[in-house]
């Protein structure tokens, strides 16, 4: 809870941006909008506010099309993904094991800030649903308080505008001495609500005008509208740009009910309209009740509604043309800011990947996950091909864990802290959790083991900096480095992908990453577990422990053979025991049963 206080304060920032954005767009295009798209534009609004609440990452517009294009393809490459081989794997070689040893982190306890924030939130709901309540009681007293339409002569012009705008159901028209202006209530059961001054000082082109207002409401069901707004307004309480934009909704919604009114009047009575709000502005108010709907409003309003009127005409089809391209212009750009308002992205935020769906075949490898979540990722280099399991995971980003200490290793090599001819670092006597740690290493056993005091060396002596030049540079994952360099890698602020792990190994191997070659071989030759004299195995393992549990395991590298390299990454997520061996595990059975790699050659 603390820390969706912290995400929805900061979601709340980027809406200010967006409200802004919006106003200047409606005012910048508002010769091209109707009234009634004007109002719409808010409703897109509505839906982006809805956003921060939905524990769900909104997925960005590029992965929805690779989605689809996978989809096609997924009957079929089930089956051929597996079953393709190339060729029993029959070798001899040098098989290295890989330790996987991690060291536990403590899970951050709950911002005091967040928590703050939160109750301060929670509180502000209570009062503002109290207020609801009040003014909701205040309504029911009217409803109990009013009577049915009494005057004959109402009553006919009422039946006469239901059937001029083609209203089959017959809405409730009632009476009362505690109104000032008409208003319409009531989402599944309306009703209208005339003030006793209106019947008794009866004009029928005022009451025709008045009651086309309300019923305009009815046919275009703003008793949702209302709900919808007195929602937000409860749930932003805090937010004044949410409160204006709301309060600019209402006012775009009588505009675009006037000109719903216009559109059925003729031209020579545009003034007869106009003249009738002028008559009453004096007399109506701004409704105190919350889910109702009426003509009232402030002399403000009342004023650029009579300024519409007055410069309305109708719109030709030409106008509606580039108001329709003007909105969806708008929708488009608003929609593309949704995964920014995601509480659950802004924790957990997904690889925003670029590629021809074509290229990817989709595979179903749930058996061999069991209890875990996570994904698999497999990239033939030969054929220019993706099979995945589990898209969703497979763009999402997590912590790295000791994967990451093949760059930090490739870094060391580029900056001279270590060289491949001389990597040796000397133990300083601390006392560590394994006894692989307890001595002096080089670049290889450092690797193997997953020494933690000797990627940490090379840290220090690259400093923050440098490390973040580096991992630009490479476009490591989300490329958040923290200031704790002991730990940045470990569950915490640094986070990459399965897809984008595979990416940056392809890199590694071509040598993309534009790196003096000696160095990438001298990371290649670490993390390499088996080698023969054609075919070579390479990985690297990481476990995420928190608190003692382990929560996230990975297992990455790549796999020469036949002609063939087959770059993979498997990653697995649960409440514990989700380690770095048992995504090996995962791999190992995944890549015998593909034929990529038969298990006897396994030895990791």
């Amino acid at each position: 809870m603390a820390n969706f206080g912290i995400r929805f304060f900061i979601c709340n920032l980027i809406i200010c941006v967006i409200i802004s954005m919006l106003l200047i767009a409606k005012q910048a295009l508002k010769a091209y909008l109707t009234n009634r798209m004007q109002f719409n534009l808010w409703f897109l609004l509505l839906g982006l506010l809805t956003v921060p609440f939905i524990p769900l990452c909104p997925t960005p517009f590029s992965q929805i099309f690779l989605l689809l294009g996978t989809l096609k393809n997924a009957a079929t490459s089930n089956a051929t993904a597996i079953a393709k081989s190339t060729g029993n794997v029959n070798m001899s070689g040098t098989v290295k094991q890989m330790n996987d040893f991690a060291l536990s982190v403590s899970r951050k306890t709950p911002s005091i800030i967040g928590l703050i924030l939160c109750d301060v939130w929670l509180i502000g709901i209570l009062a503002m649903i109290l207020l609801v309540i009040k003014s909701k009681s205040r309504l029911n007293a009217l409803k109990k308080s009013a009577l049915p339409l009494q005057s004959k002569d109402a009553r006919i012009l009422y039946n006469n505008c239901l059937s001029e705008l083609k209203i089959k159901k017959y809405i409730p028209i009632y009476s009362t001495a505690f109104l000032k202006s008409p208003i319409i209530v009531g989402l599944w059961k309306p009703c209208i609500y005339l003030p006793i001054h209106l019947i008794s000082d009866f004009n029928a082109t005022d009451m025709r005008y008045m009651l086309l207002h309300e019923l305009q409401h009815y046919k275009h069901k703003d008793a949702l509208a209302n709900y919808l707004m007195n929602l937000f307004g409860v749930l932003y309480w805090f937010n004044p740009f949410v409160w204006y934009a709301l309060k600019e909704m209402r006012n775009d919604r009588e505009l675009a009910c006037d000109t719903s009114v216009l559109k059925m009047l003729e031209e020579a009575d545009y003034e007869d309209y106009g003249n009738t709000l002028i008559n009453f502005a004096e007399k109506v108010s701004l409704t105190p009740f919350p889910f109702t709907a009426g003509i009232s409003g402030s002399m403000k309003q009342m004023k650029k509604r009579i300024m519409n009127i007055s410069s309305y005409k109708k719109p030709t089809v030409w106008r509606k043309l580039k108001g329709f391209t003007a909105f969806t212009v708008i929708a488009v750009i608003l929609m593309g800011l949704t995964p920014m308002l995601s509480t659950y992205a802004a924790d957990q935020n997904h690889y925003n990947w670029s590629i021809n769906s074509e290229k990817i075949s989709t595979i179903d490898l749930s058996a061999y996950f069991g209890e875990y979540e996570g994904s698999f990722v497999l990239y033939d280099q030969k054929d220019d091909m993706w099979s995945i399991y589990d898209m969703d995971h497979a763009t999402l980003r997590t912590a790295p864990d000791s994967t990451y200490k093949i760059y930090d290793a490739l870094f060391g090599l580029e900056e001279g802290i270590i060289t491949p001819n001389d990597s040796f670092m000397a133990w300083n006597g601390s006392d560590y959790p394994f006894e692989a740690w307890k001595a002096d290493q080089n670049l290889y056993s450092a690797m193997q083991s997953s020494v933690n005091w000797y990627f940490g060396e090379i840290d220090n002596r690259l400093g923050t900096s440098a490390i973040r030049d580096y991992v630009k540079k490479i476009e490591y994952g989300n490329e958040s480095i923290n200031a704790d360099l002991s730990s940045y890698w470990m569950q915490s602020s640094l986070k990459i992908s399965p897809v984008e792990q595979v990416e940056l190994l392809t890199s590694l191997y071509n040598n993309d990453l534009d790196f003096i070659p000696e160095n990438i071989n001298a990371v290649k030759d670490s993390i390499c577990l088996f080698s023969s004299e054609d075919k070579n195995f390479y990985g690297k393992t990481g476990t995420g422990r928190i608190d003692g549990q382990d929560v996230n395991g990975w297992f990455i590298g790549f796999a020469c053979t036949n002609g063939n390299t087959y770059f993979f990454a498997t990653n697995i997520q649960n409440d514990t025991n989700a380690t770095g061996s048992n995504a090996t595990e995962i791999t190992k059975s995944i890549l015998s049963d593909m034929n990529i790699w038969t298990s006897h050659t396994f030895g990791m």
